[in-house]
């Protein structure tokens, strides 16, 4: 049917994903083992930034999870006020702004 993909091609593409969300939560796993250690706790958020990012990713997948890792590390500079600032929950598949503005009464 056009416009619809082969299953095969699909499939292929979720193994890509899940291959390239495995890689990022390896290496985000090695920086918080390794390298956090020796900066000790010097994050203005909690959780910490690498946690963050470690989260955003199991949360969002790869894509969405590395933009809204690098947004967090934008924010966080000396000048920050810093406070807890949680991964953002993963909105329902299919909806688009008006409903969630709808589901939050404004």
């Amino acid at each position: 049917m056009p416009g619809q993909e082969p299953e095969d091609h699909r499939r292929r593409l979720r193994t890509g994903g899940a291959a390239v969300r495995w890689l990022l939560v390896a290496l985000l796993r090695g920086y918080r083992a390794v390298i956090s250690p020796i900066y000790g706790e010097v994050c203005r958020y909690y959780p910490s930034c690498s946690a963050y990012a470690l989260e955003a990713v199991r949360t969002h997948g790869s894509i969405k999870g590395s933009w809204l890792a690098v947004r967090r590390v934008a924010r966080c500079h000396p000048w920050a006020a810093g406070g807890v600032d949680h991964v953002p929950p993963r909105s329902p598949r299919g909806a688009d702004a008006a409903d969630v503005t709808n589901e939050l009464g404004a």
